[in-house]
């Protein structure tokens, strides 16, 4: 397989990718952060100011073209920032939850972020719905899986709330009510649910390496271990998986996640181009014994088939 899977052939900084069948152009579709790790400015200005990158694949995912970046979404004027989407297929349309900021701060801190909710028959032609009414104003990453009894569950990062993991429930996918806390181990961002080989999983960014939780019924979770932690020996993947997105097929999983191939260590000052700079990998899950694991440096296939039917899981 191709490593790494993908760059960003503009600004070099693809980051929390999500990647979904486009039922309409009958191809897989990878949209994310697209981070603008060429751009001079102060601070940390270059990851604001960011649109949502697509690529789209013909093959299956085992290679990716960048197609440019989503259109509409803007609600205000000037240049503003739009971070890690999740998106879901559901009764004949998309809907896509993405992290915003208004500007383009240059600092990590002191400023809003909310997430708001829009819907698409094709993944190009956006309406807004609304800014959700979540636990604080200082929310991103979202994640929603369909729970047990019909209901969807959002989990998202709360920054103003030590940066975990909370959730909201909803029964149409427009209206939220909070639940409250759900992981409040150690900080950390990016969670991302979904089922495979008979358990709920949730995996979420601590800043080294995938925390992994597992669940028989999405509402308690214990402690499954930890993945990408390790430096892997393909290119642009030495250094820890970073935001990450996993599709289920059958007995199959794989995740998408990031890296920063140039930085030795998560932390590090970020002063340059190369530091900046992300690449978009792939690998396979497995489960053993229980547990979740990764094995990076595997030789593998990429070979997703069409998804045409139901609730995406």
């Amino acid at each position: 397989m191709k490593t790494p899977l993908f760059r960003d052939p503009i600004f070099d900084g693809a980051a929390d990718p999500v990647v979904i069948w486009n039922r309409q152009a009958r191809e897989w579709w990878m949209i994310y952060t697209s981070r603008r790790a060429t751009a001079e400015g102060p601070g940390v200005a270059w990851v604001h100011g960011t649109d949502l990158g697509v690529a789209s694949s013909k093959d299956g995912g085992k290679h990716w073209v960048y197609r440019g970046t989503l259109p509409g979404l803007d609600r205000e004027w000037g240049r503003n920032t739009f971070w890690a989407p999740e998106i879901r297929w559901h009764e004949g349309r998309y809907h896509m939850y993405v992290s915003y900021i208004q500007g383009v701060p240059d600092q990590w801190a002191g400023h809003p972020r909310h997430i708001l909710h829009y819907t698409s028959p094709d993944m190009l032609h956006w309406t807004y719905h609304s800014r959700l009414p979540l636990s604080s104003d200082r929310v991103i990453d979202a994640c929603i899986h369909p729970m047990p009894d019909g209901r969807f569950r959002m989990w998202y990062k709360d920054e103003a709330h030590g940066s975990v993991t909370y959730a909201a429930d909803s029964t149409n996918l427009y209206d939220w009510q909070v639940v409250g806390p759900v992981l409040t181990h150690r900080n950390h961002e990016g969670p991302n649910v979904f089922r495979f080989k008979g358990f709920y999983w949730m995996i979420v960014d601590e800043w080294r390496g995938q925390g992994v939780f597992r669940s028989n019924d999405l509402e308690h979770w214990e402690r499954n271990g930890l993945i990408l932690n390790k430096p892997g020996s393909r290119t642009d993947d030495g250094t820890i998986g970073l935001h990450a997105d996993v599709v289920v097929q059958d007995e199959e999983a794989y995740i998408f996640y990031f890296t920063h191939p140039e930085r030795k260590e998560h932390g590090e000052p970020v002063n340059s181009y190369a530091t900046r700079r992300s690449s978009i990998q792939a690998a396979r899950l497995d489960v053993v014994d229980g547990i979740l694991v990764c094995d990076r440096d595997e030789a593998f296939e990429l070979s997703l088939h069409p998804e045409e039917s139901g609730v995406q899981e």
